[in-house]
Formats: structure tokens, C-alpha cells, sequence
């Protein structure tokens, strides 16, 4: 549970806003729940939808516990919010997994493959942290190997990558898994620890996803 102790020991130095309160997934309150980013970001939507930003690693545990609840959500929610996952770049601009993710993005591939990614990471015990490795891996699973060299040395891949740590630095992310919701309000399966103490991480993980659920609409009601 490395990253959530590091995201609870780094709210002050994020500069985040708290209150006291009681925590209630079905009812979040803010400093229990969930926290209001102290330098709020433009939210890219379309419409009335609300946008809900992961970011995330594919190495990471935890992200790897939260993503099919996740991923359940985001699919019944489709039509409420604008998605997107941002993958945290463990090892600076060069980071091989950000790179993979970004590949697999740019050829339209990751609704196939980013489950495959966490399997191969936390199940099959694949090192994706690894540039030769990770490519090899996507030619074995069935992409084609010019094709997926030709995207991952491309300037939009590359300029991505290297555009990721201001990104995190612009929403002060300093672990994962983290969710934005409307560029302004914050939760995780840290934050939600906080105020649900005893709970196993699958439990966790559905008690983050109640409060992102009702923070979404607690976002739609002001739309």
C-alpha cells in the first residue's frame, strides 16, 4: 500500500482543501472523501458531460485492483462524462509503460489492450517497465511490428510523453490511482481510506468509484 500512504503523508504539501466530516461514499463531503484541487484545471467537455480524468500506472497495484470497476463505470456512464486516463510517468519522460499506453492510443488499440497490459503486468508477471520488452510483447499479442514501431517513434507519441510530466505537475499528482472529476475535485482509493478505515482493497475500490459516481453528479446537477 506504498502509494496510498505516500498520497495521505502529501496533501498538505498539494496544498488541497479539507474539512471535517463524517465519511459516506453515498454522500461525499469534502476533506473525508473527496478534496478540492487548490489550483483547478480546465475541463475539456462536450455538452453536460463531466469530465473524469485516471491517472494511473500500469505497474501499479492498486490501479490494477480499481480498473474493472472502473472500467464498468466509465462503460454505463458513457453518455454523462468525457473519459480519459493519463498514465503517470514512473521514470520521467522516457517512462516504457507511459510509452506503451500512448502507442497503444495512437493505434487505436486500447480498448483491446489495456486490460491485456494490467494481465500481463500483475498476472503474468510480463516487466512492461521494459522498452524491448514492451514492444515485443505488443508484436506477440498481434500487432504489427512496423506498424507499432512506425507510432511509438512518432512525433505525436513523443511529444505526448515528454508533455506528461507538466501535466501531472499541473494537477499535482504525486501517486496513483487518482481520479479528477471537472478539473477541480479529487478522490481515490487514499482518500477514501482515510474515512472508511478496515476496508480490504476490492471494497476500497467500490467505495471510490460510489464517490466518484455521486461527485459526477453532484458535477451534472451544476451543469
Amino acid at each position: 500500500m506504498r502509494s496510498l500512504r505516500l498520497l495521505r503523508l502529501s496533501f498538505a504539501a498539494l496544498g488541497l482543501v479539507a474539512a471535517t466530516a463524517f465519511a459516506s461514499p453515498a454522500d461525499p463531503k469534502l476533506g473525508v472523501d473527496y478534496v478540492q484541487l487548490a489550483s483547478p484545471q480546465p475541463a475539456q467537455v462536450v455538452g453536460k458531460k463531466v469530465e473524469v480524468i485516471e491517472f494511473f500506472m500500469y505497474h501499479c497495484p492498486h490501479c490494477y485492483v480499481l480498473e474493472p470497476f472502473l472500467a464498468e463505470w466509465v462503460k454505463k456512464n458513457g453518455d454523462k462524462v468525457t473519459f480519459k486516463r493519463v498514465h503517470m510517468p514512473y521514470r520521467g519522460a522516457a517512462d516504457p509503460e507511459a510509452h506503451l499506453y500512448l502507442t497503444l492510443e495512437a493505434l487505436g488499440k486500447l480498448e483491446e489492450f489495456h486490460p491485456k497490459a494490467f494481465k500481463a503486468m500483475h498476472v503474468e508477471r510480463v516487466n512492461l517497465g521494459n522498452d524491448d520488452i514492451a514492444r515485443d510483447w505488443a508484436v506477440k499479442n498481434g500487432i504489427d511490428k512496423v506498424k507499432f514501431a512506425d507510432a511509438w517513434n512518432s512525433f505525436g507519441v513523443m511529444t505526448k510523453l515528454k508533455r506528461l510530466q507538466a501535466t501531472m505537475t499541473a494537477y499535482r499528482i504525486e501517486s496513483v490511482p487518482t481520479l479528477i472529476i471537472d478539473g477541480r475535485l479529487m478522490t481515490s482509493p487514499s482518500v477514501v481510506d482515510g474515512g472508511n478505515k478496515g476496508m480490504n482493497e476490492a471494497a476500497l475500490s467500490k467505495a471510490t468509484i460510489e464517490v466518484l459516481d455521486n461527485l459526477v453528479k453532484k458535477v451534472a446537477a451544476t451543469k
